[in-house]
């Protein structure tokens, strides 16, 4: 009986550990929203990617754990799992990793925009001139010709 008993404290204990990753997961999106604006549609998926890696651990602990048996004390851990860590650890978890994020951006700006800065030198640059250049010359054509077209037409309308 005793045996049963400490089984069972060792899955609730399991369970709230289970509580606590998925309560990080759900910070981990939490961060990536805050950091990187993103569409709807990509939201919408990431919704769907936390729902299958949250029902993958959950089913993974269930299986492994418990023999695949749903007992209150699973639910019950879990649910204070998750709670414990949002009461505890959320609000810290969360303003840290933005802040990282942060400051990585800023870090990785630098080399990023160099390199754009780099393409636009190198490949815009020379288009941009060759563009406005034909453009130009385009411009002039036009205007010789209409100007040629106009010199014929008072020369023939003199004869």
């Amino acid at each position: 009986m005793s045996e049963m008993i400490y089984g069972q404290l060792f899955c609730l204990m399991i369970f709230t550990m289970t509580g606590i990753v998925i309560g990080v997961l759900f910070d981990i999106f939490r961060v990536l929203r805050r950091s990187f604006r993103t569409a709807n549609w990509i939201t919408y998926l990431q919704d769907i990617l936390f729902w299958i890696l949250t029902g993958s651990i959950i089913l993974f602990a269930v299986f492994t754990f418990n023999h695949g048996e749903l007992r209150s004390y699973v639910f019950l851990g879990m649910a204070f799992g998750i709670i414990l860590y949002m009461i505890t650890i959320s609000r810290f978890f969360i303003r840290y990793s933005v802040g990282i994020i942060k400051f990585l951006k800023k870090i990785l700006w630098i080399p990023i925009h160099f390199i754009i800065h780099a393409i636009d030198q190198i490949m815009m640059k020379p288009i941009h001139f060759f563009v406005i250049n034909v453009r130009k010359g385009i411009i002039n054509k036009k205007k010789k010709t209409t100007k040629f077209k106009k010199k014929t037409k008072e020369k023939s309308v003199k004869t």
